[in-house]
């Protein structure tokens, strides 16, 4: 069984999350530059067997879609095409940046750490892995 990968996107940067071997926790993995992505997942997937990439699907609460849901899109099209056998899917990321935000205050991060917009990345990529693996 492979680990599972999520991608929260975003236009300059894209967190990143993965699961144990188990596929039981997710666990926050880095950030990375957006237009490094691809290098990046290239190098982690000769590094890790991994089965299964969850992209976080941006949506307003209306359910329609927000200024990046097409770049979102056009990336699970690019993934599916570099990636032919792994299991590329789309989940509903609505919250997760609030829910991330929140986490570092109740975990008691320090006001400078939560004003990294790369931890936040990070850890909503977490969450969104999490509510996939349910």
């Amino acid at each position: 069984m492979g680990r599972i990968v999520a991608i929260d996107f975003g236009l300059k940067r894209t967190g990143l999350a993965i699961t144990d071997e188990m596929n039981i926790i997710a666990s926050p993995l880095t950030t990375v530059e957006s237009k490094d992505l691809m290098t990046f997942l290239k190098e982690l997937t000769l590094k890790n067997s991994i089965d299964t990439l969850v992209l976080g699907e941006p949506k307003r609460l209306n359910n329609e879609d927000t200024h990046i849901t097409e770049n979102v899109r056009m990336l699970k099209t690019a993934l599916e095409k570099e990636f032919p056998a792994m299991k590329v899917v789309m989940i509903d990321e609505r919250f997760t940046s609030k829910i991330a935000f929140q986490s570092m205050i109740d975990s008691g991060m320090k006001k400078k750490q939560r004003q990294e917009k790369g931890t936040v990345d990070m850890i909503s990529a977490a969450i969104i892995l999490q509510s996939y693996l349910g």
